[in-house]
């Protein structure tokens, strides 16, 4: 990328000089210019009768100024035009006029000098050629010829470096501001992937949630269920030894699908890891959430995941596991988005599964209630009859939370908290429609 100018002035230079070769370029102008005017001070020192060494000097001190050519331009230009009636600083003012034309000074500035040094060198171009006629005896000269060649003269020593310095000039602060642009685009870019990896590391923690939901969703509730049913095995093994064998059956079949589903889904992972090459630790999270979403579907046993018409056999399952549940629904069952149908199952699931976890023995009751643009579901548990009994399951305190982070996704209202009686309470309503939160989500 091109310096800027910031870059420029950080190169560092004498005074005001942004860089070492500028202060060394004006100072041998500066020299140049002084030693031209010295040598023309000579014949104009002569020609007006003063001393030699005063019309030196004059002319020393006249060219050195172009030394502060690029700090004051316009008072350089001026100096030319105070010293033009000596015939003196032909380096000077070509210099001069290039340099307030190529500057920042207002156009109408440059303009008015401009002309100022052209009026000057046009009176003095003039005078001279009209003497230099005069001494050329008997020469008939047109009357034009005079003011036709003096203003040519002026405008060949005046318009070159005027014309050259404002091209430079534009030319320049094109330079500058293409760098500028060029700054800014690449601060923009860098806002903009710095906003990137910001909404990739949502993205990616997002995804881990859903994950994990799904993952609960597929495992927890069939893991409890074993663990209900191998605590039923060990009660009864020894008064109804059919009842422990069909037990230990029903265990032996979540078991197998538990771990089908895991199987899956762990693969995935390493499948992931395998064609993530050289970027070690890159989790295909997408491809994951795939897999936990489809394993769920699949427990579900429908095209678009588990629905509200699977609750008899999700209540069904908690009956074999000793639980005392009933169903009420309330209203006229309709058709309701997968993703409203998949939910409401879930939430269902989960209450019940945090029954078996955290209130062995207790009865609880299911209601449904499809009312005009949403649907309802409530369970209850009531108090478990022994405190701490059952089966002692785990609990990593993920289920009301996914329980929550589904509803609100699509819009919906959770409440969750215990009951007078002592037991607990789960309540969600849901819209007809996922709201625009919960689009693509599942």
């Amino acid at each position: 990328m091109t310096t800027t100018g910031e870059e420029h002035r950080a190169a560092g230079g004498p005074w005001w000089w942004e860089r070492r070769r500028s202060a060394v370029l004006d100072g041998g102008l500066a020299l140049g210019s002084a030693l031209e005017c010295a040598v023309e001070g000579v014949g104009f020192a002569e020609g007006a009768g003063l001393p030699v060494g005063i019309g030196v000097l004059l002319g020393v001190v006249a060219g050195s100024v172009l030394v502060v050519r690029r700090r004051w331009p316009v008072a350089v230009v001026l100096v030319a035009i105070a010293i033009t009636p000596a015939e003196m600083g032909f380096l000077l003012a070509t210099v001069g006029l290039y340099t307030l034309a190529a500057s920042q000074v207002p156009r109408r500035i440059i303009g008015v000098t401009t002309g100022m040094s052209l009026a000057a060198t046009l009176i003095v171009t003039l005078m001279r050629t009209h003497q230099g006629v005069g001494d050329i005896a008997g020469s008939r000269i047109d009357v034009w010829f005079l003011p036709l060649m003096s203003v040519l003269a002026s405008v060949a020593m005046t318009a070159p470096p005027v014309l050259l310095g404002l091209y430079v000039g534009a030319r320049r602060r094109l330079m500058e501001s293409l760098r500028d642009r060029a700054d800014s685009l690449e601060t923009e870019l860098q806002l903009l992937a710095e906003r990137a990896e910001e909404r990739a590391d949502w993205a990616r923690g997002e995804e881990r949630t859903r994950i994990a939901r799904e993952m609960h969703d597929v495992v927890a509730h069939r893991v409890s269920l074993m663990v209900v049913h191998a605590a039923a095995v060990q009660a009864v093994a020894l008064k109804d030894p059919q009842k422990a064998v069909k037990n230990a059956a029903l265990v032996g079949d979540m078991g197998r699908q538990a771990l089908t589903e895991l199987r899956e889904m762990l693969g995935v992972l390493r499948a992931g890891e395998a064609l993530g090459g050289s970027v070690r630790g890159a989790v295909p999270l997408a491809a994951v959430g795939v897999a936990a979403a489809a394993a769920a579907t699949r427990a579900g046993a429908a095209e678009d995941g588990p629905s509200l018409a699977e609750l008899e056999e999700l209540l069904g399952q908690s009956r074999a596991a000793g639980m005392k549940v009933e169903l009420s629904v309330q209203g006229e069952a309709r058709g309701y988005a997968p993703e409203v149908e998949q939910t409401a199952y879930r939430v269902v699931q989960e209450a019940l599964t945090n029954v078996h976890k955290h209130a062995a023995g207790a009865g609880a009751m299911v209601r449904v209630a499809h009312r005009e643009g949403e649907v309802a579901m409530q369970v209850e548990n009531g108090a478990p009859p022994v405190r701490g009994g059952g089966a002692m399951l785990p609990s990593g305190g993920n289920g009301l939370v996914g329980m929550r982070e589904r509803v609100v996704a699509l819009g919906g209202v959770f409440v969750s908290g215990e009951t007078e009686a002592g037991g607990f309470r789960v309540s969600a309503v849901l819209p007809a429609q996922p709201g625009p939160s919960g689009a693509g989500r599942a």
